[in-house]
C-alpha cells in the first residue's frame, strides 16, 4: 500500500501540474523580441526539398540498421558511441531536432482524430521504423539514432541507482505525458511534446529562457541520474518498450553462455539487468497469492476511478484550447472586448466571427475533451493497475540478462563480460 500511495501521489501532483503549465504557454504567448526566437509550427513545418525529406529517411535507416550491426554482430560499445555522436551533430545539431520520431506521436494522433489534417509520409515513416526496428531488434534507435537520447547519453558521468519503488513510481509519468500528448494533439489544441521539448533550445541554439534553464538542468540531473528525460518523461519510450518485449534478437550482456561472475551486475546506469533469481526465493514469492488477488481485484477499481477523475477534468484540461480559452474570457469578461493590448481579443473581433459561433466551437471542443478526458483516466488507472500487479510476479531468470522493456541497447554492459563469442 506504500507503493501504492506514493504513485498515486505523484499522479494527482502531475495532472495538477502539467496540463496548468500547458494551459499558461497556450494562452499567454509571449513574443521573444530579445532572442528573435519563433516557437515552430509542428502542423505545418519549415519547407523542405522533398528530395531532402526523403534523405532523411534514408539516414534514420541507415542509421537503425548500423546500430543493430554494432550491437548484434560486433557488440561494439565504441562504435554505438560513435553512431550516437553523428545522430546528434546531424539530427540533432543540423535538423534541429525536427523532424523527430518523439514528436511524430501527435502528428499521428491528429491524422487519426481530424479528417482534414493530413500527415505527411515523412512524420509516419519517423514515427513507424523505429517501432519495427524495435519489434524484432530492441530499442537500437534510443542506442545510437535518437538525438535526446544521444545529448544525455555522451554527458552521463558517475550515475546513480534509483530505489526501486522511485524508479517504479517515476515511471508512470512517461504514460501520463504520452496521454495528454495525445489528447491535447487530437482536439486540436497543442503539440505539447515539441513546445516543451528540453533539448530542441540546445539544438537550434536558440530558446525562450524557461527553455534554455529546462534542457540544461535536465543535462546535469542526467549527469548523475543516467538519461532522466528517455526514463521518467519520453512518451515514445513507452511505445519502444512494448514493442521491444517481443524482439527475437535483442542484444545480450553475454555472447554465450553466463558464468554468472558479476562483473556486469552494476553496469547498467539505467537499472535494466535483470539479474538471477534462487528457484527457492521464486517459488515462495509465488506463494503470496494474498497480494496478487488484492492488486487484481484493483485493476477495474483503478481503472474506474481514472475515469471518474478524468471525466471531471476535462473542463479543466479543455480550456488549454485557445477557442475554449477565449469563449469563457469575452462571456465572464465582456469588457475586455474594448482592450486593445488584448491581441487574442482583438484578433478575433477582425475575424468578423460573432461570439455566439466562437461559443458553439468551443462547445463541441470541449465535448472532445470529455470523451478523450475520461478515457485517459481510464489508461492512467489501469497502468497504476498493472504496474502494481508486475510486483507481485517473477520469471524463473539463471543469467543476468537485459530487460527487454527498459533496455536502451547502449551496450555499456558488454564491456564487463569477459566471456569470449
Amino acid at each position: 500500500m506504500k507503493v501504492l500511495i506514493k504513485i498515486c501521489l505523484i499522479l494527482i501532483l502531475m495532472w495538477m501540474v502539467v496540463p496548468a503549465q500547458g494551459q499558461s504557454e497556450a494562452r499567454f504567448p509571449k513574443p521573444e523580441f530579445e532572442t528573435g526566437y519563433v516557437q515552430p509550427s509542428p502542423t505545418s513545418p519549415e519547407p523542405r526539398a522533398l528530395a531532402m525529406e526523403y534523405f532523411d529517411v534514408f539516414v534514420l535507416i541507415a542509421v537503425l540498421s548500423l546500430a543493430t550491426f554494432l550491437l548484434l554482430k560486433r557488440r561494439s560499445r565504441g562504435g554505438i558511441l560513435l553512431l550516437s555522436i553523428f545522430t546528434l551533430a546531424y539530427f540533432g545539431f543540423y535538423r534541429n531536432g525536427c523532424i523527430c520520431s518523439v514528436g511524430a506521436i501527435q502528428n499521428v494522433a491528429l491524422a487519426l482524430f481530424d479528417p482534414e489534417y493530413s500527415i505527411s509520409l515523412v512524420a509516419l515513416l519517423f514515427f513507424l521504423i523505429p517501432l519495427l526496428f524495435s519489434l524484432f531488434f530492441g530499442r537500437v534507435f534510443c542506442a545510437g539514432a535518437c538525438p535526446l537520447g544521444a545529448i544525455q547519453d555522451l554527458l552521463i558521468f558517475k550515475p546513480i541507482s534509483i530505489p526501486v519503488w522511485l524508479r517504479k513510481g517515476l515511471g508512470i509519468l512517461p504514460f501520463l505525458y504520452l496521454g495528454l500528448a495525445v489528447l491535447y494533439a487530437a482536439t486540436g489544441t497543442d503539440f505539447i511534446i515539441c513546445r516543451w521539448d528540453p533539448f530542441v533550445g540546445i539544438f537550434r541554439m536558440d530558446a525562450r529562457f524557461i527553455m534554455v534553464i529546462l534542457g540544461i538542468g535536465m543535462l546535469l540531473i542526467g549527469m548523475f541520474v543516467a538519461r532522466p528525460y528517455c526514463r521518467f518523461l519520453c512518451p515514445y519510450g513507452v511505445l519502444l518498450n512494448w514493442t521491444s518485449r517481443f524482439s527475437k534478437w535483442h542484444m545480450t550482456i553475454t555472447p554465450s553462455e553466463c558464468i554468472s561472475c558479476k562483473l556486469c551486475e552494476t553496469s547498467c546506469p539505467f537499472d535494466a539487468i535483470d539479474i538471477p533469481r534462487e528457484p527457492e526465493k521464486v517459488q515462495t514469492r509465488s506463494r503470496d497469492l494474498r497480494r496478487f488477488m488484492v492488486y487484481l481485484l484493483l485493476i477495474p477499481i483503478l481503472g474506474g476511478a481514472g475515469a471518474f477523475i478524468g471525466l471531471k477534468s476535462h473542463i479543466f484540461l479543455s480550456k488549454a484550447h485557445p477557442d475554449v480559452y477565449l469563449a469563457e474570457l469575452m462571456i465572464s469578461h465582456p469588457e475586455l472586448k474594448q482592450d486593445s493590448d488584448n491581441l487574442d481579443i482583438q484578433e478575433f473581433m477582425s475575424s468578423g466571427k460573432s461570439l455566439d459561433t466562437l461559443v458553439e466551437e468551443a462547445t463541441v471542443i470541449r465535448e472532445k475533451f470529455k470523451t478523450g478526458s475520461w478515457i485517459l483516466g481510464a489508461f492512467m488507472g489501469l497502468v497504476i493497475a498493472f504496474s502494481l500487479l508486475s510486483q507481485t510476479t517473477y520469471r524463473k531468470n539463471e543469467d543476468y540478462k537485459p530487460d527487454k522493456g527498459n533496455c536502451y541497447s547502449c551496450g555499456r554492459c558488454m564491456d564487463y563480460c569477459p566471456v569470449e563469442k
